[in-house]
Formats: C-alpha cells, structure tokens, sequence
C-alpha cells in the first residue's frame, strides 16, 4: 500500500541552516556592508585631482609676427652672383645675390665727373666775382675823389653783379650734380639684393646668369629670426569668452597629443572670417571665426606651419562667489 507523499508543514526552514547560523549571519552582515563601504571610500586627508576646466578650444598653427618674407631682385638684370643659398643662415646687411654692376657703376662715374666739372666752374667764378668786387670798390672810391671816370664805375659794379648771377647759378649746378650722384650711387646698390635682417633662408629660385626682374616673382623666402606665436581660429561663440592675458595651452594636432607648451593670449582679432584649419568642409564652408594671437611663456623651437591645438584655460571664480552667481 503507497503512501501519500508528506506536505511540509508552512514554517518548515530548508535543510542545512540552523537557527545559531541565522543569528550569527544576521549579527555579521552590518559589519560585512561597512567593510565594503571603507575599502571604496577614498584615504583621510586625500581629495581626487578636480578635471580641467577650458573655457574654449580652438585648432591653430604656428607663424611668426610678420609671417615669412619673400624678396624679388628691384631691378632688372642679368644674375651675376648668388651668395645665398637655401639652409643659409644670413646676417642683416649680407648680400644674397647681385645683378650685373658694370652699367650701373659707369653712371656713378659719369655722375661724380659732372659733380667735379660744377664744382670748378663754381670756384673759378668765384674767384672772377672777387677780382670784380674788388675792381668796383676802387673805381667808386676814385669817383668820390674826383679821380676817375664815373661810367668806368658803374660799369664795374655791373660786371660784378654778373658774376654774383653766375655763381649763383653754378651753385645750382653744383647740388643738381650731387644729386645725380646721389640717384647713381641708390641705382648700383638697386642691383645688389640684401637681407633686411638675421633670417634663415627657406627657398632660394637665384641661379648666376638668369635673367629677373620685379615682376618675375620672388627669388629669396626668408624666415626672419623672431619669437614663434600660434595664430589660433576662435569660434564666434566663444569671442566674448576670452581676453588678452589669458592662460592657454597648446598642444601639438599630430594625433598623439604628446607635446604641449604653456601660452598666453596677446590679442583677439576685430575681423571674422571663414575657419581654414578644420578638417570638415561643411563646418570649414559654415564656420565664423576670429584670429586669437598667442605668445608662449618659454621661446619655443617650432616649425612654421605646424598644426596645434589651443585650450583656454577657465579662469577661477573669487572666493565666496559661485559659479552661478
């Protein structure tokens, strides 16, 4: 005969737990949450390094005031010497390449020829307008005593008259000659191209023999020796954000982000005008942007042209205002 099979009575407890192990696992469980609690929270007397704030971001690239400098021959000519060459590092006043100088150096002499002409003419009347003057006085001395011919006197006073006319005319000959001298003299040195000022010579296009002139482009392109800024595109939203002096930092926009220099905010620009650094063309075609001129706080070795990105930095809040406020 089967049995029926054993209904559990309702407060039967599972198999295995004993009421001492209820009680003790209810008694360990507070203490279990707040070990848990204390491993998570952070050591007495550390605080967690707060984010970094930026006020705006903006991508720009490295130029110099002024940009690069490209120079043409002023006159036109045959090449007779090149010396300057790309990688070149000149001094101000140094010689980068000069036309032929023979034509130019024959009208400095013709020139300085003229000149000495006028200036012996002016001596030689000067030296008759003595002996003139001099005549004059005694004749009219020698009417007042009765002992000579009036008209011999007059006669002589206008004669001298003459030669003061005529001095003064050589005069002027004299300074119109020193002043073609002066245009010979600036023409030869039209002919030889110098550097304005210590630079590196990044492009050179000068060959000896060739034939230029100032409308056959730029034969040197230098980058002068001054201080590396970042000329950074700025959003229009962000215009009324930032200011001169404020801090930024520049990394550079090869990917890695590796490298970055402290910098400060020289100027802001008063012209919008279409952002040429992004990389989208639709933002590139739709972006408004204003030119932020950066200065770095250490001189910096950089090549002209390199991508960056600029982060300005938020300036903090006074103590006892918040941010809200």
């Amino acid at each position: 005969m089967k049995l029926p099979p054993a209904i559990p009575a309702p407060f039967d407890r599972p198999r295995g737990l004993h009421p001492a192990g209820l009680a003790c696992l209810a008694l360990c469980l507070p203490w279990l949450l707040a070990a848990c609690s204390r491993s998570t929270a952070p050591a007495p007397g550390t605080h967690a390094p707060p984010a970094p704030a930026y006020a705006a971001v903006a991508r720009g690239r490295i130029d110099i005031e002024g940009g690069l400098l490209t120079l043409s021959m002023p006159r036109e000519g045959t090449l007779a010497r090149v010396a300057a060459h790309e990688g070149d590092h000149v001094r101000q006043g140094q010689l980068l390449a000069q036309l032929d100088t023979r034509p130019a150096t024959l009208a400095v002499d013709a020139a300085q020829a003229q000149l000495e002409q006028a200036q012996a003419q002016l001596k030689l009347l000067g030296i008759k307008q003595a002996a003139a003057k001099q005549r004059a006085q005694r004749l009219t001395a020698a009417v007042a005593a009765g002992a000579g011919d009036g008209q011999s006197a007059d006669d002589a006073r206008e004669a001298a008259a003459q030669l003061d006319a005529e001095q003064q005319g050589a005069r002027a000959a004299v300074s119109m000659a020193g002043q073609k001298l002066d245009a010979a003299r600036y023409e030869l040195k039209q002919r030889s191209l110098l550097a304005p000022f210590d630079a590196d010579v990044v492009q050179a296009s000068a060959q000896p023999g060739a034939s230029v002139s100032p409308a056959s482009g730029p034969l040197f392109t230098l980058l002068p020796q001054k201080p590396r800024i970042v000329r950074a595109e700025l959003n229009e939203s962000f215009v009324g954000v930032i200011h001169p002096g404020m801090s930024a930092e520049v990394i550079a926009d090869d990917g890695r982000a590796t490298a970055h220099w402290r910098a400060h905010v020289l100027r802001i620009g008063e012209i919008y005008g279409p952002a040429t650094l992004e990389n989208d063309p639709q933002v590139r075609a739709n972006a408004r942007t204003v030119e932020c001129v950066l200065a770095f706080d250490q001189p910096q070795k950089l090549r002209i042209g390199q991508r960056v990105m600029v982060r300005f930095e938020a300036e903090a809040a006074p103590q006892g205002v918040s941010a809200k406020d």
